[in-house]
């Protein structure tokens, strides 16, 4: 690389740093002066992106979801790219000098060695994304520590007799869902309960209802096919603690005997504890200056540039303030990202009129409206799109039925960006 090129440095290999990427060298980089000194930088702490949504169902069995589908390597999806306007790094950020403009990357381990590594950036897209307190559901680590989660919970999951899932949110209904039918059954048409189930499943929730973005009517249809698979609710009361500690978190006790104490005293024993609510944003090596009071990038919400950075360098996804974390939300913010980044970099190449650089920034407008599809099992589901209620059909059709997976081929590969938003 010389000395005259400019990084444009995007940090998270998932839905919305590969879109970024996508988005930046179809429609960004071929409209810039001197395009040859432009190199799209994308550091992930994995190699694999995955369809993260479908963790609840993908991690009872890998016969569950097409595995080939579920998990992509994110170098060979843009293999399609100009060898010098692509490159991908696998390690995870560690620190963000904004003032001087650098990341340093962490990469993995080897031979009990790791390396940190600087690189600077002209242009920066933070898109790193959150982790959940438990390593079942997302790339906490890597790709590499996901399998090993799953491969002690399966483990354990055939001579469970009593697990406890903590938070009603989607992924804490969803996992009891799949978990349930799986496990137990579901109940005849008939029936509002699942007698006599061959594992007890009981979902904890500190709110007055489960799925608390969906309205009362769907929460409490979402009890009711929860109860056809043998799930029992509590409500309104929080996990107060376990014990061995971590339990349900670390590897170590990721999948053992448990003994999970309520608020109110109540102890639970459970054979696999899993906690389901809540993430953790992947903002630690972000300075604090930059960070809102909830841990989240401090973003302007209509450009979505990161105005206390400095120029150039942009939030999209779970990290940003934004917008609430949902696949959805990031999806719509990729063209508001591209646009603005286009006009930035337009500008600072002293191009300022012309049919390639746009003559506002583009606005980005969070949905606010109810939207949300939670899948029960294999073959039922609530949820609402638009604020419009959707029938157990539509959500197994939409997403019950492989979790997105229809979605994500296009997404991976950037043909859902092949055209400019």
């Amino acid at each position: 690389m010389t000395t005259t090129e400019k990084n444009i440095v995007v940090l998270g290999g998932s839905y919305g740093g590969i879109s970024a990427a996508h988005s930046i060298l179809k429609h960004t980089i071929p409209h810039l002066p001197n395009k040859e000194t432009y190199q799209v930088v994308m550091i992930s702490a994995a190699s694999q992106a995955m369809c993260r949504p479908g963790c609840p169902r993908a991690l009872i069995s890998d016969d569950l979801l097409d595995q080939s589908r579920f998990f992509v390597g994110i170098a060979q999806e843009f293999a399609q790219y100009p060898k010098d306007r692509f490159r991908f790094i696998q390690g995870t950020a560690v620190e963000l000098d904004h003032q001087k403009r650098t990341v340093t990357y962490r990469s993995p381990a080897e031979d009990g060695c790791q390396t940190d590594t600087k690189i600077s950036f002209y242009t920066l897209v933070i898109a790193t994304g959150s982790s959940t307190p438990s390593p079942l559901f997302s790339f906490n680590k890597d790709e590499e520590a996901l399998r090993a989660s799953w491969a002690s919970f399966r483990k354990a999951l055939p001579t469970a007799r009593t697990i406890v899932v903590a938070g009603g949110g989607p992924t804490g209904v969803e996992v009891a869902g799949e978990l349930g039918e799986y496990l137990n059954g579901r109940a005849w048409f008939f029936s509002t309960k699942l007698k006599n189930p061959n594992v007890s499943i009981t979902l904890v929730t500190a709110g007055t209802k489960v799925l608390p973005i969906l309205r009362p009517s769907l929460a409490e249809k979402a009890e009711g096919l929860l109860a056809r698979v043998g799930v029992t609710v509590i409500k309104n009361i929080r996990v107060k603690s376990v014990s061995p500690e971590g339990s349900g978190s670390e590897a170590a006790v990721l999948a053992t005997k448990t003994t999970v104490t309520l608020e109110n005293g109540q102890a639970l024993e459970a054979d696999i504890y899993i906690p389901a609510f809540g993430v953790t944003f992947n903002t630690g090596f972000v300075a604090k200056e930059l960070l809102s009071k909830d841990g989240r990038i401090e973003t302007n919400p209509a450009t979505l540039r990161v105005d206390k950075a400095g120029p150039r360098i942009y939030a999209v996804g779970d990290v940003t303030s934004a917008a609430r974390p949902a696949v959805h939300n990031i999806l719509a913010q990729i063209p508001v990202l591209s646009a603005n980044l286009k006009r930035d970099l337009l500008t600072d190449a002293g191009v300022v009129t012309g049919a390639s650089v746009p003559k506002e920034d583009r606005v980005f407008k969070e949905d606010t409206k109810e939207t949300q599809l939670v899948p029960i099992g294999p073959s039922k589901g609530v949820g609402a799109f638009s604020g419009f209620a959707v029938p157990s059909f539509l959500v197994w059709l939409i997403k019950g039925r492989d979790y997105w997976l229809w979605t994500t081929g296009g997404l991976w590969s950037g043909k859902q960006w092949s055209k400019e938003g």
